[in-house]
């Protein structure tokens, strides 16, 4: 017993201590430099200054930040809307039954496996361009004038569009997964009841699908709290109002940028205590909101 005792403790220890060192830690000092004026993010903490909740109210006081915030709510929102609506739709129709359904569930997964800087420069290169990229050239050819795709006016949702077109095949197999898990014996008693496949996904395939639901909601917030790589293909030379997002200003607030003069760790850290608290705020309310414990399979 003792032996296995030991090796239990071999196996177990470097797990223990990767997580306080990598996660628990940076977790702890983040939340307590939020609290402290500092300058830079590796400065000796005998540097440090107690600031309070200054940093919150600077933050708060930004309309750079509001700014960033609604944009963000806003890419949570409706983003997160036709997200899980057409990754639902997709999951739905390939598991009808469906020929070719392997082949369609790796063509739409596919934009998950590249990475994502050539994404985005595929969107702003060959799809958005102004002069030669595909939505223009189609508008041309119907006659019609182009646009600006990547204008102030357009841009955001011109980003929102590429973002989504990534991520549907990500979320599609997640919802798979739980569909494939619902036993078809509901499915044949529900025909012979008369009901048809609008009544059979509302009675039975959304209502088992609430756990699932739930996980979705709680990625799709992880995903568009630390949406940053898009925002800086989509502005890569400044920082611009329309595509700035709340971990964009995080790093010009910490690392400084280009508006950015001075360095402030404090606030930066406010900003990642902020959005940490908000994605636990959603967990719990999609939690309270979206109950699943009366269902059985």
């Amino acid at each position: 017993m003792k032996k296995n005792r030991a090796l239990i403790l071999c196996f177990v220890l470097p797990c223990v201590f990767s997580l306080l060192i990598m996660f628990l830690y940076p977790t702890i000092r983040t939340f307590v430099m939020s609290f402290f004026k500092i300058e830079g993010i590796t400065d000796d903490v005998s540097t440090w200054s107690f600031y309070g909740v200054e940093n919150y109210a600077k933050i708060f006081g930004s309309s750079t930040y509001r700014k960033s915030m609604l944009n963000m709510g806003s890419i949570w929102l409706f983003g997160g809307v036709l997200t899980l609506s057409v990754s639902l739709l997709f999951a739905v129709i390939l598991t009808s039954g469906i020929r070719f359904k392997k082949f369609f569930r790796a063509a739409i997964y596919l934009p998950n496996v590249i990475s994502a800087v050539a994404m985005a420069t595929m969107w702003i290169q060959y799809i958005y361009n102004q002069d030669y990229g595909m939505l223009n050239t189609i508008l041309k050819k119907l006659g019609l004038e182009g646009v600006r795709w990547l204008g102030a006016d357009m841009k955001f949702w011109a980003m929102l569009v590429a973002f989504v077109f990534g991520a549907v095949g990500y979320y599609m197999l997640i919802f798979i997964s739980g569909i494939e898990r619902i036993p078809q014996d509901l499915y044949e008693a529900a025909t012979i009841d008369g009901a048809n496949k609008i009544q059979q996904f509302s009675q039975i395939t959304l209502p088992l699908l609430r756990g699932i639901i739930k996980t979705n909601i709680t990625f799709w917030s992880v995903h568009t709290i630390t949406f940053f790589l898009w925002s800086k293909m989509f502005s890569p030379v400044d920082t611009e109002a329309t595509t700035i997002v709340p971990v964009v200003y995080l790093y010009d607030t910490a690392f400084g940028g280009k508006a950015t003069i001075t360095r402030d760790a404090g606030a930066g850290a406010a900003v990642g205590v902020t959005l940490a608290v908000i994605v636990l705020a959603v967990y719990f309310i999609v939690n309270k909101v979206v109950k699943d414990d009366d269902l059985e399979f």
